[in-house]
């Protein structure tokens, strides 16, 4: 601001009092017309910070006020230091941290059984085509795998039946019981572990971790399935959905287990391939590491895990765990 020094006082009072009070648009005149010498030199003097306006078109704002809301907006281009992946579904997006280093020190991890510690959906998808096909159910034509994943996949029997069978739940309930029947008969010859699980049984057995295995299917398929792979002995304790008050995915068997084995969820992650699955986890207040062996990835992503895998061999869990052990 142009203005000139004066030796008077009294007009130096005048002149910030006018500044302060008079309409913005005459003080623009009088800056325009009226300029005061002292000995002929221009000087320029700044107002008082309380003076001073921003001359914006549609706003006057003291300009200290816009810098404190300044300060308050969140810096957009702020980083995490730490690994990220983000699935997206449509237009949306999931964005998760791909670390478990806040678990340290690590006490504890919960295994799901079923597609979990072997790939074992093809076989139950299998049991329920044929058996489903031989009844006439969908007027003879097999479920797809689509269909496979949306009704049957990672759930309770119970509500497996009521879905298919929802005027005879009865029925529903002894068409899962022949069902499972047919799966043990199966499942001792063709169980396969997934990929890298005995790399992370090893990873655990070293550092003394707790685990147990928490899952939705009968007590006799998975005792079937962990002796079939040979983890009785890994393993500490069995929680199965149906004898908690609810199955997953309600949080009820995650908690149990955290229970048993007497470990807290804040030093506890899970392993998981179902949506209900990883929603147990999840409403239990661990995190999940989503395992992507059949079921799609942007459902699965949808329940929040905190980052997916393919298997066990998977580079992000390494990188995870390999933070974690730092911690």
């Amino acid at each position: 601001m142009l203005c000139t020094y004066s030796s008077s006082y009294a007009y130096k009072y005048y002149f910030f009092f006018f500044m302060k009070h008079i309409n913005i648009t005459y003080y623009s005149m009088f800056l325009k017309k009226k300029f005061l010498f002292h000995n002929s030199i221009p000087i320029f003097l700044s107002p008082p910070p309380s003076l001073r306006f921003d001359l914006h078109p549609t706003q006057q704002v003291p300009i200290s006020q816009k810098q404190v809301l300044a300060k308050k907006k969140p810096s957009i281009s702020s980083t995490s230091t730490h690994q990220t992946m983000t699935a997206s579904v449509g237009e949306n997006s999931v964005e998760s941290k791909t670390t478990l280093a806040e678990l340290a020190p690590l006490q504890a991890v919960l295994f799901d059984i079923d597609g979990t510690i072997c790939d074992s959906d093809p076989l139950h998808h299998h049991c329920f085509r044929e058996m489903l096909q031989e009844i006439g159910f969908n007027g003879g034509v097999p479920i797809t795998e689509e269909f496979f994943v949306d009704h049957i996949a990672g759930k309770h029997n119970d509500d497996i039946a009521e879905s298919l069978f929802p005027d005879d739940i009865q029925r529903g309930l002894k068409f899962v019981d022949d069902k499972e029947a047919m799966f043990r008969r199966l499942a001792s010859e063709q169980l396969k572990p997934v990929n890298g699980l005995y790399k992370v049984k090893k990873w655990i057995e070293d550092r003394g971790i707790k685990r147990a295995a928490v899952t939705n299917a009968p007590k006799a398929n998975a005792e079937l399935m962990i002796s079939s792979l040979g983890l009785s002995d890994f393993f500490e304790a069995l929680i199965v959905g149906s004898e908690c008050e609810h199955a997953k995915p309600h949080p009820d068997p995650y908690l149990k287990a955290l229970e048993i084995i007497n470990v807290s969820k804040d030093h506890t992650f899970v392993f998981e391939d179902s949506v209900s699955g990883i929603k147990a986890g999840v409403a239990a207040g661990m995190p999940v590491v989503g395992i992507a062996t059949r079921n799609p990835e942007h459902l699965l992503m949808e329940a929040k895990p905190v980052f997916l895998i393919k298997d066990y061999e998977d580079p992000k869990l390494w990188a995870a765990l390999e933070e974690l052990d730092k911690k």
